[in-house]
């Protein structure tokens, strides 16, 4: 009985050693890059221990800016072996501390699709001068105002091979440009979402069916708005909260979407 309490101890703690050394491989920092004249300062996420190219991912925060939310899912896409770029669409030290602040945020780019293109770019540009990135395998992912950004990126024909939009806006001014998107689409959305209704996902699906796109979209049901943010709080009434089972299952899903595109 010793024994196996020896062998026990000794295997749990070289897992530990190795999850340990796997946690300390991810480097993070902060970076500043340019749109134009517009300093930018995004997160910049990789794991230090791969050797060689390995593929890219932009990550866009939701509509308060870049913050400890879009930092943390980058260290997790980073853990998966992929260079990740937390992107900041608002600009160095422009960050939203209300939802009305957000909201104002927001609706720029909201209302200029071209600017958040722009923004976008920027990143995606900024992510290819990096060594350690294969330019041939960038995807971009987005959260809430996020997954519109990432879609209106790749609406504009940019080179990535993956966009993947989680509880984001579907809605654009210009539907016909997604004739020009190069990569496969995956959309991962609430059921119950009160800020995209179905007549939205319609829309949607008719955009991405005339332009002849690979695109996929999976609906959790009884899911709200930003259904993997746990401050969204655990209410759903409130049109926006956490749900534990959609957010694992939409986690699973973009590591499944990731191995496909880079293979």
């Amino acid at each position: 009985m010793k024994n196996t309490n020896k062998i026990v101890f000794i295997i749990l703690a070289i897992t530990l050693l190795f999850a340990a050394r796997s946690q300390a491989a991810i480097k993070t920092k902060t970076i500043e890059y340019y749109d134009g004249k517009i300093m930018l300062e995004g997160y910049l996420a990789y794991d230090d221990s791969i050797k060689g190219k390995v593929p890219g991912v932009i990550i866009v925060h939701e509509w308060n800016g870049l913050g400890d939310y879009a930092q943390r899912r980058a260290r997790e896409v980073a853990a998966l072996g992929y260079v990740v770029l937390a992107a900041d669409i608002y600009g160095k030290g422009i960050r939203a501390n209300t939802p009305e602040e957000s909201g104002k945020l927001a609706s720029i780019y909201r209302a200029d699709r071209k600017m958040a293109r722009g923004r976008a770019m920027a990143a995606l540009n900024e992510l290819k001068t990096m060594k350690m990135v294969d330019q041939k395998k960038i995807a971009i992912m987005g959260y809430c105002f996020g997954g519109m950004v990432a879609l209106e990126l790749a609406r504009s024909g940019a080179d990535v091979v993956g966009t993947v939009a989680f509880h984001g806006s579907l809605d654009t001014p210009s539907p016909m440009d997604a004739i020009n998107i190069k990569g496969k689409v995956l959309v991962l959305h609430g059921a119950d979402d009160p800020n995209v209704p179905a007549e939205a996902r319609m829309a949607l699906e008719k955009e991405m069916k005339d332009a002849g796109v690979n695109w996929q979209m999976n609906i959790y049901g009884g899911a709200v708005h930003a259904f993997t943010n746990p401050a969204a709080g655990n209410d759903p009434a409130k049109g926006a909260a956490y749900n534990e089972q959609a957010d694992k299952r939409s986690w699973e899903d973009l590591k499944m979407f990731l191995r496909e595109i880079f293979k």
